[in-house]
């Protein structure tokens, strides 16, 4: 029988900018968030050296996707009801607390009155894994569940999260105190809150209190799932995404240096999945992790196709007006129907999607900094952001390169 989740309530921390409220403002020591927080001056290749053993190489696709030991597509067999894709994330996390190897599993399941409001939670009974099922939308003091986790006497622990709060998690680690963190990665998905999560589902559909699924699916569609059963694919070109007021997404997520969850042991996403998942496995205790699904998970090499340049560069166009303040123009409709049937068929795939989008992030990263927080650049942008928006005329003026610590 499933023991009790448990999910503590924590004091909230003063408003202020630049924060996805990890938890970390909300633990015993809130000044902590000047050695954690990935928006202050991150470290990445300390951090990753003090995580795998080494810092990602500048050549290859480590570049975009950080270290990586093995990369795969990914299907967990059978897939799990109610999951997000096939159950894969919260399956490894299931199999460490059946084998004994975590004493708990810090994640979060749905709100009890919103399911798309995420909770933080202890998790202690693989059974209680399947509430952790499923996609949510908005901002949970995920770390904060570490001292209540330590007071309960968990000394082995898994954390599910998310890469600003997995920074956060890695920065202070060693203080910790836990005998062992393994750590699930799930790649960034641009953040908001659940109110306005809500008020997106309002412009998809006349319905929007019966969805129970939305993915931004990398065939360049969103789909929607319904409680009757139905499903409704939308062409990204297609979505309302003009018509969001300018700070739907916050200034943390339109700056975000880390999509892909660097600092994970395994990092399970989708970009690169072409339909499936996405596996990057980082470290000793990633593949252990996936060793422990044994052949309950299909492997296959990720495939690549199609050339990225184009759709990026009009990415970077369209983001350097906007991040000016100038208005947009809008593709005509009967142009969005056009493209939004050939960019399937011709735009980057797989590996080639997900190098695109890397891309995307930095140039947006550099570009929303600027007009937002000009004086923050030289110490948020890290070096890999700013190799990723190189090739798309993006390099650091004087003022913006990091500043040498020799």
């Amino acid at each position: 029988m499933a023991g009790p989740i448990e999910t503590p309530k924590f004091r909230d921390p003063a408003a202020r900018g630049l924060c996805t409220d990890c938890g970390v403002s909300r633990m015993a020591d809130p000044t902590a968030c000047g050695k954690a927080c990935q928006f202050i001056k991150p470290d990445y290749p300390g951090l990753e050296a003090q995580v795998h053993g080494r810092s990602a190489q500048t050549e290859g696709d480590e570049r975009f996707f950080g270290v990586t030991g093995a990369m795969y597509r990914a299907a967990l067999t059978p897939a799990r009801k109610g999951a997000q894709w096939t159950g894969l994330t919260t399956r490894l996390a299931e199999r460490l607390l059946e084998t004994g190897a975590v004493d708990a599993v810090l994640t979060m399941i749905p709100d009890a009155a919103d399911r798309w409001r995420p909770r933080p939670a202890i998790i202690t009974d693989p059974a209680d894994m399947k509430e952790a099922r499923g996609m949510r939308m908005g901002y949970a003091p995920l770390l904060a569940l570490l001292e209540p986790a330590k007071a309960a006497g968990h000394r082995k622990i898994a954390v599910i999260g998310i890469p600003c709060q997995i920074y956060a998690l890695r920065a202070l680690e060693s203080d910790l105190g836990f005998e062992r963190i393994y750590v699930i990665g799930t790649p960034c998905s641009d953040n908001t809150t659940t109110a306005n999560f809500h008020s997106f589902l309002a412009r998809l559909t006349d319905a929007p209190d019966t969805v129970t699924y939305l993915e931004f699916r990398a065939d360049y569609h969103v789909e929607l799932r319904f409680t009757d059963g139905t499903q409704r694919l939308i062409p990204f070109l297609k979505l309302p995404l003009s018509d969001l007021p300018a700070d739907f997404f916050p200034v943390t997520c339109r700056t975000c240096v880390d999509y892909t969850n660097r600092l994970a042991d395994i990092t399970v996403g989708y970009m690169a999945g072409e339909g499936d998942q996405w596996l990057i496995v980082r470290n000793e205790r990633g593949q252990e992790m996936l060793d422990n699904v044994g052949n309950e998970v299909m492997l296959a090499a990720p495939g690549s196709r199609g050339k990225r340049a184009a759709s990026v560069k009009g990415f970077v166009e369209n983001t350097r007006l906007a991040a000016g303040g100038l208005p947009l123009r809008r593709m005509p409709d009967f142009m969005r129907g056009v493209m939004g049937w050939l960019m399937p068929k011709i735009g980057p795939r797989g590996l080639e999607f997900a190098r695109a989008r890397l891309e995307m992030k930095a140039a947006e990263t550099v570009l929303h900094l600027r007009r937002e927080e000009p004086a923050k650049i030289k110490n948020m942008v890290p070096e890999h952001v700013w190799n990723l928006a190189k090739p798309y005329g993006l390099e650091p003026h004087d003022d913006e390169a990091p500043k040498s610590e020799f």
